[in-house]
């Protein structure tokens, strides 16, 4: 049988896990409400507002390590979810914000070595790069010259990860097109001009985008073909 019809969401016992997913993932859902309900204020920045805002992130790890399969890139993607609520947290502080994108770097990094390089689909990087450039050539002339250098890598290695989640399709290409989409509209709203609702756009595209890059691992076509 080929392995690809394993992973199909037409297959019998992938959707036997419908309802078992669904429950581990409320969780993760009403952290969500709670955060978009509370709306702790972004200019008083404290501890309980960095777990109010990473918890829905957390109740992701715990999703994956109820439902999904042990070893394979389950470890990789919980890594990630950690390194962003690491990366959630710092960014509560404007001060701390170099140690925030570099903690969703290393996250960037673990969703890059989870999705992996098969299949390759090296038509997509040029279409990921180039949109990705000129964001930066627009985006470049706000920031900061300490910023610069930081900001053009870590547009680098998002890209990547878009076009590995592109290659992937399903709900690794969603994931990381809203999370890409998210890191874009946090940017702009940082360095550029305030976006109006511009906090709701950011962090319902992030955590949308985190939710289908975790949904992903569950039925991973790279470890079900091994």
């Amino acid at each position: 049988m080929d392995t690809r019809e394993m992973v199909t969401p037409r297959n019998p016992c992938f959707s036997a896990q419908s309802p078992h997913i669904a429950r581990w993932l409320s969780p993760f859902f009403l952290a969500c409400a709670f955060y978009f309900l509370i709306w702790v204020p972004e200019d008083q920045p404290l501890w309980v507002s960095a777990l109010v805002k990473g918890l829905p992130v957390l109740c992701l790890v715990v999703f994956l390590g109820a439902v999904a399969p042990e070893g394979g890139s389950t470890p990789l993607f919980q890594g990630g979810l950690l390194c962003s609520f690491v990366g959630d947290a710092c960014l509560v502080w404007p001060e701390a914000f170099l140690y925030g994108m570099a903690a969703f770097a290393a996250a960037h990094l673990l969703y890059l070595a989870a999705l992996g390089f098969s299949p390759l689909r090296p038509g997509l990087l040029l279409p990921v790069l180039l949109p990705a450039g000129a964001f930066l050539g627009l985006l470049r002339p706000h920031l900061p010259p300490a910023l610069a250098a930081p900001v053009a890598a870590y547009s680098l290695l998002m890209a990547l990860v878009l076009w590995r989640g592109l290659a992937r399709r399903g709900g690794a290409g969603r994931g990381a097109l809203l999370f890409a989409f998210s890191d874009a509209l946090l940017a702009w709203d940082t360095f550029v001009r305030p976006l109006p609702r511009g906090r709701l756009l950011v962090m319902a595209s992030y955590y949308a985008g985190q939710a289908f890059l975790a949904r992903s691992a569950v039925g991973s076509p790279r470890r079900r073909a091994r």
